[in-house]
């Protein structure tokens, strides 16, 4: 057989020929901007470094391990800074429709803020109080979970997305159960863990059924797609959108998914609880407003109501049962506080369910409350640990008379209480109960508001009455108990990296009060 030369290609020509297609062919290897990934990304390799560290440092130079978390938690903010625009994007497809999987908006900006600054303050907590667990661990787990955290409000996708929040839940596990012995800690670590995992499934369960209607896992592409759902695939697409917001109920502690939170805080460190009511619930927040505001909108017809009965039912339960804790009981003061963050979730869910029926721009109130909520709840739980280095059960009682032998600390933690009620001299919690409350008014949810309205006063009373507490005398122990005049009472010294935390959430608290309208108008440019 005879091959027919006069068809066969010029092969002078031919590497030019493939030089010109390669030209103008597209590019599909992805660019990194690498200052926009930059916070979570010196977050985690600071996690990384650490826990080498701990492998090399001597018991005695452990704490210099605390000392770097608090550096490289503070550098993470710090490269916030040349963020500050919001318009950088990273990890986008080069052919189609233009998607990206990460994005650094004013959005994730403000949240990243929260989360980093949330785990510096815990990191404070944290310096002098890891003399019974194993220091290395303790702030590798800390810098992976805020690493985690952080890249949540940026991910733009639904595989970063679930990704990122198992990244900031995993170490979580860990940290609660840290305290080696301690029955309640090992307790409290496995119904986190389980509720988590049952969380995680289904919301992956709702992701794929998303994936199978679509065909895609970036959010914007979803919302695309899920405006003209064939027929036949509309009763698939919702029951991957519910699916996907259960499994974020579980991650935000939304009634009836909050039954974990309670022996969860008690059992964990005390830092560590203060970490989850706020690092974790701005982490499962910012989840849920991407997913239902980005991803879901065509049918907000489907998660508006299902997210206003949310709201309405998960700060009922947590006032109710805040108000019925025993100021006697062993950790009482934990308990209730832990109760409190439940019915706080409760008003956060409030904007979230209003931008369904209104605009994006109801996102704005959930973002100023949760930073008002992440500054003084920090604080509570400062001082709460304050006191349980004296009085280790942490009774609400032991309270009674904090302001005689701790006039600061008590002055702290009722300003901060009066925050958390939205009273005066709390400004800034007024302002943001109110917020809330208006978003609410707006979007024609008025018997939310009302619900609302009921347990912001039912929440009057536990607040209050832990406030008048503080400033009660102290109970008389008897005349077989009390101190010689000869010998001066013994004070205990306050570690100073505790009551700088205490110090910075009161300042901020107070400044935010004195200025509210910085909040309110930080949050309104923070939409997408």
């Amino acid at each position: 057989m005879t091959a027919d030369l006069s068809t066969a290609p010029d092969l002078s020509t031919a590497p030019g020929a493939l030089t010109a297609a390669a030209d103008t062919a597209p590019s599909v290897v992805q660019t990194i901007d690498w200052l926009a990934v930059a916070p979570p990304t010196l977050t985690a390799l600071a996690a990384l470094l650490v826990l080498v560290a701990d492998l090399f440092l001597p018991g005695h130079r452990k704490r210099l391990l605390g000392h770097g978390t608090l550096i490289a938690l503070a550098a993470a903010l710090a490269l916030l800074i040349p963020l500050r625009a919001g318009d950088r994007a990273t990890f986008c497809v080069t052919t189609g429709a233009q998607a990206c999987s990460y994005t650094a908006d004013h959005f994730a900006l403000v949240i990243q803020a929260l989360v980093l600054g949330g785990a510096f303050l815990t990191a404070l907590l944290s310096l002098d109080d890891t003399r019974k667990i194993p220091a290395g661990e303790y702030w590798f787990l800390l810098l992976a979970s805020a690493a985690g955290a952080a890249l949540l409000p940026a991910s733009r996708d639904l595989a970063t997305l679930v990704v990122a929040l198992e990244v900031a839940s995993l170490p979580a596990f860990a940290l609660v159960g840290i305290k080696r012995g301690d029955r309640r800690s090992s307790e409290a670590a496995l119904k986190f863990f389980l509720s988590s995992v049952v969380a995680t499934a289904v919301m992956l369960l709702g992701v794929s059924f998303v994936y199978a209607t679509t065909g895609t896992l970036h959010l914007t592409d979803i919302a695309a797609h899920l405006d003209d759902v064939p027929p036949e695939l509309d009763t698939l697409a919702k029951t991957g959108v519910v699916l996907t917001l259960v499994g974020f109920a579980f991650k935000t502690a939304a009634a009836p998914f909050h039954f974990w939170v309670p022996d969860t805080y008690v059992g964990a460190p005390l830092p560590i609880a203060a970490y989850l009511s706020v690092v974790g619930k701005a982490v499962g927040f910012s989840g849920l407003i991407l997913v239902t505001v980005i991803a879901f909108p065509s049918y907000a017809d489907v998660w508006g109501p299902a997210v206003a009965v949310l709201a309405a039912l998960t700060m009922t339960v947590g006032n109710v049962a805040a108000l019925r804790q025993n100021a006697g009981r062993a950790r009482s003061a934990v308990r209730l506080l832990a109760w409190s963050s439940v019915a706080q979730a409760g008003y956060l869910l409030v904007p979230i369910a209003a931008a369904a029926y209104s605009s994006d721009e109801q996102i704005g109130s959930t973002v100023a409350y949760a930073l008002m909520y992440a500054v003084v709840n920090l604080g509570a739980f400062g001082v709460a640990a304050l006191v349980a280095r004296t009085k280790p059960g942490n009774r609400i009682a032991d309270y009674r008379g904090l302001y005689a032998t701790r006039p600061l600390a008590a002055l702290a933690l009722g300003f901060f209480l009066l925050c958390l009620a939205g009273l005066p001299p709390g400004i800034i919690g007024l302002f943001a109960k109110v917020t809330v409350f208006s978003a609410a008014v707006d979007a024609g949810l008025g018997w939310l508001a009302l619900v609302m309205a009921v347990n912001v006063v039912i929440a009057l009373y536990y607040y209050l009455q832990w406030t008048a507490i503080l400033f009660r005398d102290p109970e008389s122990t008897g005349a077989a108990t009390r101190t010689p005049a000869s010998e001066p009472p013994h004070r205990f010294r306050t570690p100073a990296p505790l009551t700088t935390a205490i110090v910075l959430t009161a300042v901020v608290g107070v400044l935010l009060s004195g200025a509210p309208q910085v909040v309110l108008r930080f949050a309104a440019v923070t939409l997408f």
